[in-house]
């Protein structure tokens, strides 16, 4: 396993490779601070994130993604090629990925266009499988905390790779959840527990992509569908139309005449990720085997999470949590079953990495 020692870059040479930082070459600025477009002398295109002074992701934050992005390989995870120390300055070098950020996408009416089901679905099975190789496949067990479309990039081929592991937590194989009196992330993409009680589990994770998924499938933001007091949210939204059987109303119109069983598979999937009871709420393992096309039939996703509806639809709903809960933990242990089988056939690793 590469030292992180090794991965040090003098900062006269990532400074030269940003033309000192400037402006022409700034791909974006965040609450971190900025990032910026650079090449090394070996003529290796990077991203150089800059952290400020004033950011939030302190030494701290800073060093615990050194450690996990020197030591998690992964072809849907972002390469940290290296990283500066000098003074104040806190500097990630990155593979550059030159489609930016997912939510440069989905979330701009003229790009979107560009992106079909066929390459949406492809991002969604990309992310699920990252987020797979991170909770149960790495040496590692790892939480990301802080998953949303900004930190999935495009590289050139239009393939996902998560970014942005400052907040991450870290866990012993036997680890599983934790608390935290410290709240960070960002609204619409945290799990409710996460927010309400600061507990967080691979569960939280699970929430954040049934988020995206729905986002992509859509192309509206979670947190921005209409500002009065009674419009719906965007999982409002969809468990409204699912409840009165048009989900496809909720499609992206540029995807209405995609494959609408397979949109609408991948609808069903978002809500069984937000469903607001934790225990609910599938593992990575068995949403990458419900992306793949199996089971058949899908588990009957029970309330979500942030719901705006009248009490009466919730009482109704909340009746039928303890029959979902035995669906779901026997559809998960039909997949672990099918996981273990002699015959070598997988589900989670249909594709060499």
């Amino acid at each position: 396993m590469i030292k992180a020692e090794s991965l040090q870059y003098d900062f006269a040479i990532v400074r030269a490779a940003t033309n000192n930082f400037c402006n022409k070459n700034k791909l974006g600025q965040g609450g971190f601070g900025a990032v910026y477009k650079g090449q090394l002398p070996n003529g290796r295109v990077v991203a150089v994130k800059r952290l400020s002074n004033y950011s939030r992701q302190r030494d701290s934050e800073f060093k615990n993604e050194i450690l996990l992005m020197a030591k998690l390989q992964h072809r849907n995870l972002v390469k940290l090629l290296g990283f500066c120390l000098e003074g104040n300055e806190r500097l990630l070098i990155f593979e550059f990925m030159p489609n930016g950020g997912l939510d440069q996408f989905i979330f701009d009416l003229v790009k979107r266009a560009q992106l079909n089901w066929e390459g949406r679905y492809k991002i969604i099975e990309g992310i699920a499988r990252g987020l797979l190789y991170l909770h149960e496949d790495s040496q590692l067990k790892v939480i990301h905390r802080d998953l949303k479309a900004s930190n999935i990039l495009l590289d050139e081929d239009m393939n996902p790779k998560i970014a942005d592991f400052g907040l991450a937590r870290l866990f012993v194989v036997d680890g599983t959840h934790g608390t935290t009196s410290k709240i960070v992330g960002t609204y619409g993409y945290m799990a409710p527990e996460y927010v309400t009680q600061g507990r967080f589990s691979f569960k939280t994770d699970v929430f954040s992509f049934g988020v995206m998924i729905l986002e992509i499938v859509s192309g509206q933001k979670s947190n921005s569908i209409g500002h009065e007091e009674d419009t719906l949210n965007l999982i409002s939204m969809v468990w409204k139309n699912w409840t009165e059987g048009t989900p496809l109303n909720v499609v992206d119109p540029d995807l209405q005449k995609d494959s609408t069983s397979q949109v609408t598979r991948c609808i069903h999937i978002g809500l069984l990720c937000v469903q607001e009871n934790l225990l609910l709420r599938p593992t990575m393992g068995f949403v990458v085997a419900m992306l793949t096309g199996y089971p058949v039939n899908l588990p009957v996703p029970s309330q979500p999470a942030y719901l705006l509806i009248d009490s009466a639809t919730q009482s109704n709903m909340s009746s039928s949590r303890a029959l979902i809960i035995g669906t779901l933990k026997s559809h998960q242990s039909n997949i672990e079953m099918a996981l273990a089988s002699t015959n070598q056939v997988t589900i989670s690793e249909l594709h060499p990495r």
